[in-house]
Order: C-alpha cells, then structure tokens, then sequence
C-alpha cells in the first residue's frame, strides 16, 4: 500500500544555521551555500521557481534556471513576450525560490526586476547550445499554438534560414536581474524546529539579519 499524501514527511537533521556561522552580507552567504550546493553534485542546482503576478493580481510561478549572481543580484533569462515577462512589465517584482534537498536547504528571495543590458543577453545568448538558439527564435512562448506539428515546421524553417550562419538574438529575447530586497536562508531541522535567518534591506541600503521562528 503506498502511504497518504499526509504521512509522507522526512526528519530533517544535517545541519544548522547559527548567526555565529554566517556573513553579514547575504550575496556573500549566498555564495558560501551556493559552492556548497554545487560540490555536493546536486542535479539542476540552478533550478529555480520564479514567482511573478498578473495583471489581474494572480500570483503565478514555474521553474527557472539561474544563470549568473552579482554583487546587485540574481540573473536569469527568458522570452520577454511569454507569460511571465508581460507579468514582469507589469509589475516588476519577483521572488525565487532555490530548493537544495540533498543538503535540506532552500533560499527565498524577493525584490525588483531589471533587464540586463543588451550585450550581456547577446553574450549569454551566443553562449548557448544552436538548438537553443534556434527554439528561443523559433517558439512563441506562451503563446497558444495549433498542434506541436505546427511547432516543428516553424523550427524547421528558422533552422533552414539561419544554415551556415550566426544565429542573431531575437529581440524579445533576453535576460532580467533580480534585485534583492530581502533573503532568507532556511536549514531544516529536527521536529520541524527549522532554522531560519531572513536579510532584509533597510532604507540607507544596509542589510539587516533577523531570526524568524520555523
């Protein structure tokens, strides 16, 4: 008999998060997670569900995948003309959230939206595998189409155009940063005890970390 969906649960007790252990900036603990993440080989670690809202006020969310963290934030790239990026014209807000259960982690992350300058979606954009490059042209995301028949011979004549040539990025192609207005680093723990240290940015732009109950 497989069990209910209410007695499935895990016990989570790798680690801890003490205040004693992180960094007073929360792009720098950030990265501190992120090569711990990394070494342990977690599949997809850059997956990533971004959070946006609708014009009609409906949350909405999908996965993402992170592609480039500064020291002003967190990149990622997508079909300005797709769902979420009308929602992100509209309302240019955002939250990711990074989800690392090997290490029984996840990042929560809210702030305003940003486009990257052209030359770094071109660089990003050229940077891609050719059929990547081509889907990007080829696919009206989020679009509605006639059948995934309709969908193949579109990528079929865009690959025919572009034979023998550099693939040029589309214009409603490219990236956003998100610019972080508050993260939260969450370690699970025994008895559902979980640690949790929220950054928060205060109006003369310094961070402030706080301890929020599980």
């Amino acid at each position: 008999m497989n069990p209910s969906i209410a007695d499935i649960r895990k016990t989570y007790a790798q680690a801890q998060l003490l205040e004693s252990e992180t960094t007073s900036d929360p792009m720098e603990q950030f990265e501190k997670w992120w090569q711990q993440a990394v070494q342990a080989a977690i599949l997809e670690v850059n997956a990533m569900t971004l959070a946006t809202v609708g014009a009609d006020g409906m949350p909405d969310a999908r996965i993402v995948l992170l592609k480039g963290v500064d020291g002003q934030g967190f990149h990622f790239y997508t079909n300005y003309q797709s769902r979420k990026g009308q929602q992100l014209e509209t309302h240019p807000q955002a939250a990711l959230v990074l989800f690392w259960k090997e290490l029984e982690r996840q990042v929560r992350i809210k702030g305003r939206i940003e486009r990257l300058p052209d030359a770094e979606s071109d660089s990003y954009f050229h940077s891609r595998p050719r059929e990547s490059q081509l889907g990007a042209v080829s696919s009206p995301q989020s679009a509605v189409i006639v059948d995934r028949k309709w969908l193949e011979e579109r990528y079929r004549s865009v690959e025919a155009s572009f034979e023998g040539k550099e693939i040029t990025r589309p214009a409603h192609w490219g990236g956003y940063k998100l610019i972080p207005e508050s993260i939260e680093f969450w370690q699970g723990r025994p008895g559902r005890m979980h640690d949790r240290l929220e950054y928060k940015k205060d109006p003369s732009g310094s961070w402030l970390r706080q301890r929020l109950a599980p």
